[in-house]
């Protein structure tokens, strides 16, 4: 895997380090924004130096022999640069300065390439993601010091068993100063598989020769997905609220619900993103912030009316959204309250009313779990699967369905055989 570094060496003085007029000459080398400074055991009188190109701006003897061993450095730099993307190595300035000074590299260890792994993917992922890695770094971290009696290993020393471990060592860890449980199963995979993640990286760059993953099975157990019924739907759209947050609360979880959008995605809508669809109706047009995946969403009658309800809203106007959005937390917190009101015993949150469109809204009323799946923005159809395992009514009303045609075909039957009979007779 090759990659591509931003690289530059520019050679300066150190000013405030001179000496009867002299200052000491540096280079100094950058890759992506991260710098080092080599002293190369040279003077210069200050007058002398040309700053802007990095050189003795002077012509006589003395001033070209350096400025040539200037441009010995130089050279020297950029071999050891190639070198390193040629090795396939790890490519950043202090490693460029340890291969120039003969400095050997020690072999890459599991924190630091969790440090180059997070460094990589910080502009990338999103912040919800990046800190499940910080995290994740932190539990292996305590591991390491628990299990190991050591805060760092090499890549060459993980193993199935160092794997295998981990697992033991989590499902029995509770933080002293916590309140919290052990780690559920679950939580403990989705740590091994953020490590994964990052020791398929050390592979891609040749770090490791072995994945240590091979012979591992990560085990999940299945849970359900949280969703509002028909009923507690309906009892949270007609009940009366006297205080208008929660009225507004209410119509953005309703919005929700209605068009299965994660709250940042309808937090993020402006009127741009409303469009006329092909049947010439209004349709939602936009991406989904986590994954970047396009979704085109028809606008049902409840989730119009929510829109309309908004239009003139000063709040949204002036900052251009389609809808006036409280931020997440203040959202989830309103939503507790009105769980309390409407008396349900679920957790009430943004995420909540993506589930009840999933399964309540859709599929539960018949739409192919393809389309559903369309709708949802999911890259694939397994994780819309979810879903489709736990509404029970929709099966029920399946099964009905199935045992109404069976019955019809029962009954139709014996008829077919006295036409026929009766048909043989004349």
């Amino acid at each position: 895997m090759t990659t591509t570094n931003t690289f530059g060496i520019v050679f300066y003085l150190r000013r405030y380090k001179a000496n009867d007029g002299k200052a000491p000459i540096y280079a100094r080398i950058t890759v992506d924004a991260r710098r080092v400074d080599i002293a190369i055991k040279r003077n210069i009188e200050i007058v002398n130096w040309n700053g802007l190109k990095g050189m003795a701006k002077s012509k006589g003897d003395e001033f070209k022999k350096l400025n040539t061993y200037l441009e010995q450095i130089r050279s020297r730099i950029v071999e050891c640069y190639q070198e390193l993307q040629l090795k396939k190595q790890l490519v950043t300035a202090e490693a460029i300065k340890n291969k120039f000074l003969g400095i050997e590299e020690k072999e890459h260890s599991l924190m630091s390439v969790f440090d180059f792994h997070n460094d990589q993917m910080k502009n990338i992922l999103e912040w919800g993601t990046m800190k499940n890695y910080y995290t994740t770094k932190a539990y292996f971290q305590l591991y390491l010091k628990d299990v190991y009696h050591t805060q760092d290993i090499y890549l060459s020393q993980l193993n199935y068993k160092f794997v295998a471990g981990y697992e033991i060592f989590m499902k029995d860890y509770k933080p002293v100063e916590s309140k919290k449980k052990t780690c559920g199963q679950n939580t403990v995979m989705k740590h091994i598989e953020r490590l994964r993640k990052v020791v398929n990286m050390a592979i891609k760059y040749e770090w490791l020769d072995k994945d240590p993953f091979m012979k591992f099975k990560p085990t999940f157990i299945r849970t359900s997905r949280e969703f509002l019924t028909t009923g507690e739907l309906g009892a949270i759209e007609t009940k009366k609220l006297t205080i208008g947050r929660l009225q507004h609360a209410r119509d953005m979880f309703v919005f929700s619900c209605y068009t299965g959008l994660a709250y940042i995605d309808a937090f993020n809508l402006t009127p741009e993103n409303m469009v006329l669809g092909m049947d010439g109706g209004h349709w939602i047009s936009t991406a989904r912030k986590k994954t970047d995946q396009p979704i085109r969403i028809p606008l049902l009658p409840k989730a119009m009316s929510i829109i309309e309800k908004y239009k003139n809203d000063p709040i949204a106007l002036a900052k251009g959204k389609l809808l006036p959005c409280y931020s997440n937390q203040k959202l989830n917190a309103y939503l507790k309250e009105i769980a309390d009101l409407c008396n349900i015993n679920k957790p009430l949150t943004t995420h909540i009313a993506r589930h009840t469109f999933a399964t309540t809204v859709t599929l539960s009323n018949g739409v192919p779990i393809e389309t559903v799946s369309k709708l949802l923005g999911h890259s694939s159809i397994k994780t819309t699967q979810i879903y489709a395992k736990v509404i029970e009514k929709k099966v029920s009303e399946d099964m009905q369905t199935l045992r109404d045609k069976l019955d019809l075909e029962s009954s139709i039957k014996p008829r077919k055989s006295q036409y026929l009979r009766a048909l043989g007779t004349k």
